[in-house]
């Protein structure tokens, strides 16, 4: 039998602090996700649902997006996997009577871990202006009021419409749609706090904003560099891959702040070696390097390579330079004045072990960096990653077997929802494209990313706000500006399976429209529907729920936004007085929209379809899909049966560069690394291994040693003596930032445990979100504009 939820917060005083593991999953790994699969769903809903995870005709993980290999395991699932499926498929139901029960206020006062694990939503609520409850409507009530918001806009550029990497390919490409139709090119989302640094580099420099790594290339990579990652927690099943490669006579190097117990030892437990006989050492190297020295460290390995191709002659791909680069001369001149004083100072790494990484890419006959949010949150992370491909580009390793450049992403679609469209910068060819497919003319200005979005609700330029999943109050920066920011927006909806801070931070009126989650049977037009996602090399397939849903009337998110397209669309066409304009071609009848007739900055037409045939059959998205993006050739017939479309890479499939000059290039990059202020510590925002981004599933961190509590900061012993405290104090983490206007900034995260943790010098690290209070909206990377949750200059105070 499934339990019922907790009637309590976690209670931070019962926190235990132990000493970190150094091995991760094993068998307790196992105990704790059967455990909480108990807890969530009961024992044979447990056995039904996590049989069919990840299966090829099963349902995709909601949690990250690490591919799976072309053969499967029986239990094709990880702890955390195990976790995100126990908290969509869990039978605790939040419907009418839950907000009938509990104020706002009330709901507001508790944590994100209880608000969580309440369990799923199950009908549409509304919260009045100035109302203290939530109260039920109907779907019809709902999606009219949220259509009559979005209308009653002065200007399309007062709507904002977020999304959550865990949104299908099909409700992306359709709320992308219905976007555009509106007017605008507001679509925030959740790559832009995480990598989206890293499609800005790799955009820039080798022409595609994605890796160029196969699953198979992981496997047979001679030296892998995991930097700024934390696999064992936060993607699991890379560890399986990371020990084939290992089989197979890789190196592995961990780049890291914090030695984490993934990328140490690691015990597979669908094996016999993993369970019995000890696991399998992963990394043959951890440097330990400070938060931010990671670009120092790649110009470090730059630097030793051309000195040693001086030496030798043999140590680059001449052929692969001259063929298919351009700014090498420039590169080799920016490393050669490089200081070697300058890049130890900036890694905290003396120049011997800096080499000796150099020499181990040097050595490799094929070379992978895969990073993640270690690279990808900071002012010069942009720079950083230029330099990752500057070090692949030497030696030609990109575009060749067992070689290139892996960001890891999180979200299970997060790369799937940019690729169709999610985006608030989208290329004048996919706008060609859309609006010849839909019959009309897309908005060309750029529009708002994350936070950018909040600066606008912030200074009340922004009235309607919505959010297909994610929890955007909490996965956000600087909590504080974030709260005040939506309370002044006149209608704030979200879209989602659980309950969580978003719900209880609102505008002056919210709408909570419940959803259909990965687990759930989707049943459309008469049949059972499936969706598609893009896991993170680039590999799209078909994902289908088979439990019963929380509710009989749930919506799919592809059908709550299909029925507001036909409720904006149709209605203003059938509405429209002027002329009807005929295209005999296409078979659209075009008339001016009411923002040609009112004058607006926005003169278009709206995209036509039939939106109730989209609703009932996804395949006619996918054909549209097909029709719009280059790529998705042979779309439904190639994600049949469990088959797996993989889109074309430019520079993995023919070293095709779709850059300005069609080259891959090599950039020179001034060396940038964070000064950390006498008396000051550099903070770095982090997940507990009992989370995935903003949703909490348990109490503990026990690879870090942490059981019972989330409030705590890890320091330095070093530096919690040196600063005047002891481990175990209690205290305030305030951070300090210089405004463009010179004054100096402070934030408050109140009553963190002080734990002594093997971090460098002068760094930190704490959970979110409860550390995004810390982080500045202002403090963001250069280029992409992600916020620097991974430097923040904080200052500790002792409770009173």
């Amino acid at each position: 039998m499934a339990t019922k939820p907790p009637k309590a917060d976690i209670d931070e005083s019962r926190v235990r602090v132990s000493k970190p593991k150094k091995v991760a999953v094993g068998v307790p790994a196992v105990l704790h996700a059967l455990q909480i699969a108990q807890e969530q769903m009961g024992i044979a809903r447990s056995v039904q649902t996590l049989m069919r995870v990840n299966q090829k005709v099963g349902f995709d993980c909601p949690g990250c997006a690490w591919p799976e290999e072309d053969k499967r395991h029986l239990a094709e699932f990880c702890e955390n996997g195990a976790k995100a499926v126990a908290e969509d498929a869990t039978l605790r139901r939040v419907g009418g009577e839950f907000f009938a029960a509990h104020s706002v206020d009330e709901l507001r006062a508790h944590d994100d871990w209880w608000l969580g694990q309440q369990g799923r939503l199950t009908q549409p609520v509304i919260l009045d202006e100035g109302a203290t409850h939530y109260r039920p409507l109907s779907w019809d009530d709902a999606l009219r009021e949220i259509a009559a918001a979005i209308a009653a806009v002065d200007d399309p550029d007062e709507t904002v419409f977020y999304t959550s990497g865990r949104t299908s390919n099909e409700a992306a490409f359709l709320y992308q749609l219905l976007v555009r139709g509106v007017g605008t090119n507001n679509l925030p989302d959740c790559s832009n706090m995480c990598h989206e640094s890293s499609g800005s580099a790799l955009t820039e420099t080798i022409g595609i904003g994605k890796g160029t790594v196969s699953i198979d290339d992981i496997h047979d990579a001679d030296l892998l560099i995991v930097a700024g990652q934390n696999p064992g927690t936060n993607h699991p099943r890379m560890l399986s891959a990371l020990e084939k490669a290992k089989r197979n006579g890789a190196t592995i190097i961990a780049v890291n702040p914090l030695p984490e117990a993934g990328l140490l030892k690691f015990e597979n437990p669908q094996t016999v070696r993993g369970v019995a006989f000890g696991g399998t050492k992963l990394a043959d190297g951890f440097v330990q390097i400070r938060l931010g020295g990671d670009q120092a460290l790649f110009q470090a390995i730059g630097k030793h390579l051309l000195e040693a191709e001086a030496q030798t002659g043999d140590v680059l791909d001449h052929a692969f330079i001259a063929e298919h680069t351009s700014g090498f001369d420039d590169y080799r001149q920016a490393m050669a004045d490089a200081s070697w004083r300058d890049l130890v100072a900036a890694t905290g790494l003396p120049e011997k072990a800096l080499r000796r990484v150099g020499e181990a890419v040097r050595t490799s006959t094929a070379t992978i960096v895969c990073w993640a949010m270690g690279l990808t949150q900071h002012k010069h992370s942009v720079a950083t990653l230029r330099d990752v491909v500057n070090v692949l580009l030497l030696q030609g390793s990109i575009g060749r077997k067992g070689a290139g450049v892996c960001p890891v992403r999180g979200h299970s679609n997060v790369q799937g929802d940019r690729t169709v469209g999610i985006y608030e910068k989208p290329s004048a060819e996919f706008l060609d494209a859309l609006g010849a497919e839909f019959g009309f003319s897309a908005p060309r200005e750029h529009g708002f990313d994350t936070v950018e979005a909040i600066r606008a609700m912030r200074d009340g330029r922004v009235r309607f706000f919505m959010g297909m999943g994610g929890n955007f109050v909490s996965a956000t920066p600087d909590t504080e500006v974030v709260e005040a920011a939506m309370s002044r927006v006149d209608l704030t909806v979200q879209v989602s399976t659980k309950l969580n801070r978003s719900h209880v931070v609102t505008g002056r009126r919210a709408i909570i429209l419940p959803t259909l989650g990965r687990t759930d049977r989707d049943r459309r037009g008469g049949r059972e529907q499936r969706v598609t996602v893009e896991d993170s090399m680039g590999a799209v397939h078909a994902s289908r729920g088979r439990l019963a849903p929380p509710a009989d009337d749930l919506l799919s998110e592809v059908a709550i936004v299909a029925r507001l397209c036909g409720l904006l669309f149709e209605r203003a066409d059938a509405a429209a007085s002027a002329p009807v304009d005929l295209d005999v071609d296409r078979g659209q009848v075009e008339r001016p929209s009411y923002e040609e007739a009112s004058g607006s900055r926005h003169p278009r037409t709206r995209p036509r379809a039939d939106w109730a045939a989209l609703e009932a059959d996804y395949a006619l998205i996918r054909a549209h899909i097909e029709r719009v993006i280059p790529g998705f050739d042979d779309y439904e017939e190639r994600i049949d049966k469990g088959r797996t479309l993989h889109l074309p890479n430019g520079p993995r499939d023919a070293r095709r560069f779709a850059t300005v000059d069609g080259r891959a290039r090599f950039t020179a990059n001034s060396l940038e690394y964070p000064r950390i202020p006498r008396g000051r510590l550099l903070l770095q925002t982090l997940r507990s291994h009992d989370q995935y981004n903003t949703t909490i599933y348990g109490k503990d961190d026990r690879y870090r040693g942490i059981r019972g509590g989330r409030r705590v900061v890890l320091v330095n012993a070093g530096d919690i003596t040196g600063l005047g405290f002891v481990e175990g104090d209690v205290v305030d983490l305030v951070s300090e930032w210089t405004g463009a206007d010179g004054a100096l900034q402070e934030r408050r995260a109140e009553a963190f445990r002080l734990v002594a943790y093997p971090t460098p010098r002068g760094n930190a690290a704490a959970y979110y979100p409860e550390t995004n209070v810390l982080v500045p909206l202002d403090s963001v990377a250069d280029v992409s504009g992600t916020p620097t949750s991974k430097s923040v200059i904080v200052r500790l105070e002792r409770r009173d």
